[in-house]
């Protein structure tokens, strides 16, 4: 045995310095393996079969000819794949999505439905066979097309209220100076992260491991556990490194079709998908019609505000992207009407997408506080500075640290807003006409109760270890800081190891609660482990092991609005020949909380910024009425904005604290994209004097704008 090698003097703080990814090396060498690329003997592979229509019944499949192909092991389908159990409550109280439940029953609900798994040797082998098999289906009328009047929207209640009103909406529009009423659509939208899903299932001794790219394995094995009705101790998940999810890696179908075919054939086999298959069976976010309306008095003072949201759904699972939530924590008035209602429609389930109901959200929201503060005749930043509510509009609960206004007047003074022209299109450098524009963002500073563990070793040397997701956040590095500050040691005597499911339950990556939950697990069980060495506790040859659960802490905070803040600034060019909108910079300035690693931190809010460029001029997804699906469904037809779209990009941000929170950390993952979009169309206004309601800004739209046809 041996005691503690703690330092005698505390080193300097490692959070809020700047830190290098602790598995960058890794990541660049190539020894950091993706999901798909983690070998196991004996390795079979699995290639889905997808619907060639959308709505209808399977009426056989040829499978005889298919079995009889070179290497070809099995073929899986409703008629032969075991029963799953749907009726159970997963993590966060959902429902679970009936998409991942696959080969349960002979329907079609949307094109690109998983309708057979073949089994091959070789992954060549199975595409070959899979790509040969013939399958007969019965057709079916379809449709796939959103409208915002559609007969089947109704309300829903997803992760928040559908419907929150209120005063007398219409008695105070009727009495308002200024009145807005318009409507903004956004479209399909695609995660696209880097690496593609990948899921290995195999069964050692009677139990069952799978080695995943996901967002949360503790997510993945509870949802595993239930489908396939298993003793929760008989299921392992890893996922070690991650190449980006966005909402997209959470239990999918290919998962769930590795397990069934690694329990018929007793070995390991690998499902992986396409960037094609992706569009299909990955998730999206739904497209919106939003309509807004507000009612403000002569100095600007909202009076009435309405925010409602149609977005769509598939007819096997309904999923709402809230957007008309935004208004409840943005802004108050007298009369405050919000409502999120979907349709269903013959198409994939949305799912999670970066900053869910916010991005789109925010762009509507904030685009009509830009053409109140036009009617108005009052600065755009001074509009939202009169307007910002003492507490939560709809909650009523305090709010805990509300920074907003600091963002904007420090944005502002680096923006040169102060410089800027109010009248729009007189800007011009050459063919190209030149306007600025602004918005708000904010999201949700959740946590949610994770546990964790802290091993001292006796060459003094210490081991974290807790069930988080690094999706490319660099969410590793800032928990190996909170460990080592929680130590009082320097983070290079610090390991991290995470993503697998027996280091006990913790939150997943995504609501931007990930790092917030996970740090305050790390730092409960680093804290009571510096205690025990400090009293001189003796280390064994195994180590020192403090575990902590942070279930009682979670539950025991303080109800307030929490959420981090940011005020979005960005100068186009558009050229009015062409059609062509260039973003030339863009400022972001946020209020979120402790920042723990400023270099991982800025590259989140930069990536969410962004992305929300992406949104307002690049990203959509049609879907083909006929066929009932996505056209051009790679990243050769769904266009991205990439570093050439962004010549100056800066996200910078101001003291954000909270006496009341013992974390004092919130989320950076996704406050950055929200209010981007807006931000860019405001711009666009302001360089050309019109009005793009609708995403993406596109050259088509820009110059039959131009020619004085009404907003497309």
């Amino acid at each position: 045995m041996s005691t503690a090698t703690t330092t005698t003097s505390a080193p300097a703080p490692s959070v809020g310095t700047g830190h290098t990814r602790v598995e960058g090396r890794d990541k660049v060498t190539g020894a950091a393996r993706y999901a798909a690329e983690v070998p196991f003997a004996g390795l079979a592979h699995g290639w889905l079969v997808l619907s060639t229509i959308a709505r209808g019944r399977i009426r056989s499949l040829d499978t005889e000819s298919v079995l009889a192909m070179p290497g070809v092991l099995a073929v899986l389908d409703h008629r032969n794949a075991p029963h799953l159990n749907t009726d159970y409550t997963g993590l966060l109280g959902l429902r679970p999505d009936p998409t991942c439940a696959v080969f349960q029953h002979d329907r079609v609900p949307h094109l690109g439905w998983p309708v057979a798994l073949v089994v091959a040797e070789t992954s060549e082998q199975a595409r070959e066979a899979a790509e040969a098999l013939v399958v007969h289906y019965e057709q079916q009328p379809h449709d796939v097309e959103l409208t915002g009047n559609h007969p089947d929207a109704h309300p829903v209640d997803g992760h928040e209220p559908a419907v929150t009103e209120k005063g007398d909406l219409d008695a105070r529009l009727a009495s308002s100076a200024f009145v807005v009423d318009v409507e903004y659509t956004t479209p399909e939208e695609h995660h696209n992260p880097m690496e593609p899903h990948a899921a290995t299932a195999r069964w050692d001794d009677g139990r069952l491991e799978v080695t995943d790219s996901n967002q949360g394995v503790t997510w993945v094995a509870g949802e595993l556990q239930n489908l396939f009705s298993l003793d929760p101790a008989s299921v392992r998940v890893r996922s070690e490194h991650v190449g980006g999810g966005f909402g997209s890696k959470g239990v999918r179908a290919h998962q769930v079709a590795a397990v069934m075919a690694a329990t018929l054939l007793q070995r390991p086999v690998r499902v992986a998908l396409t960037r094609r298959q992706m569009f299909a069976l990955a998730g999206h976010r739904s497209p919106t019609v939003q309509r807004v309306r507000l009612g403000a008095d002569a100095d600007g003072r909202l009076r009435a505000l309405e925010h409602r949201s149609v977005s769509r759904t598939s007819t096997v699972y309904e999923f709402v992207e809230p957007s008309a939530g935004v208004a409840r924590v943005m802004y108050d008035a007298d009369a405050h009407h919000t409502a999120n209602h979907v349709v269903p429609l013959d198409v994939p389930s949305p799912t999670w997408m970066r900053a869910p109901g916010e991005a789109p959200g925010s762009f509507a929201l904030e685009a009509a506080l830009d053409e109140l503060a036009e009617k108005c005749g009052i600065d755009p930043i001074e509009l939202r500075l009169r307007n910002e509510p003492e507490t939560g509009p709809v909650s009523g609960l305090p709010f805990a640290g509300r920074y907003l206004a600091a963002c904007f007047r420090e944005g502002a003074r680096r923006f040169g807003w102060a410089d800027r022209d109010s009248r729009p299109g007189v800007r011009r450098e050459g063919r190209w006409l030149l306007g600025t524009g602004t918005a708000a963002a904010s999201f949700p500073a959740g946590s949610a109760p994770s546990t964790a563990s802290a091993t001292a070793h006796p060459d003094g040397t210490f081991t974290v270890r807790i069930s988080a997701a690094d999706i490319g956040t660099g969410a590793r590095t800032a928990l190996a800081l909170i460990a080592a500050d929680a130590l009082q040691v320097s983070p290079e005597r610090i390991r991290v190891r995470i993503g697998d499911s027996d280091f006990g339950p913790a939150m997943i990556a995504g609501g931007s609660m990930g790092t917030r939950s996970w740090s305050w697990a790390v730092k409960a069980a680093a804290g009571e482990l510096r205690e025990r060495l400090a009293l001189g506790t003796d280390i064994p040859a195994q180590g020192l092991t403090v575990r902590s659960d942070t279930t009682e802490a979670v539950q025991a905070l303080g109800p307030a609005e929490r959420h981090s803040y940011g005020a979005q600034f960005a100068e186009v060019a558009v050229d009015v020949t062409t059609g062509e909108v260039r973003v030339r910079r863009m400022l972001g300035i946020f209020a979120a909380g402790r920042i723990v690693n400023p270099l991982t931190a800025r590259n989140q809010l930069l990536g969410g910024m962004v992305w929300g460029i992406s949104m307002a001029l690049h990203e959509e997804a049609a879907r083909d009425r006929a066929s009932g699906g996505v056209v051009g469904a790679d990243l050769a037809g769904y266009h991205v904005a990439t570093h050439a779209d962004v010549p100056r990009l800066e996200a910078d941000w101001i003291e954000d604290t909270d006496p009341d929170d013992p974390v004092g950390i919130k989320g950076v993952g996704e406050v950055g994209i929200v209010g981007a979009a807006a931000a860019v169309a405001n711009a666009v206004w302001h360089a050309t004097g019109v009005r793009h309601r609708s995403l993406p800004i596109r050259p088509d739209r820009v110059l039959a704008a131009a020619a004085g046809a009404p907003d497309a």
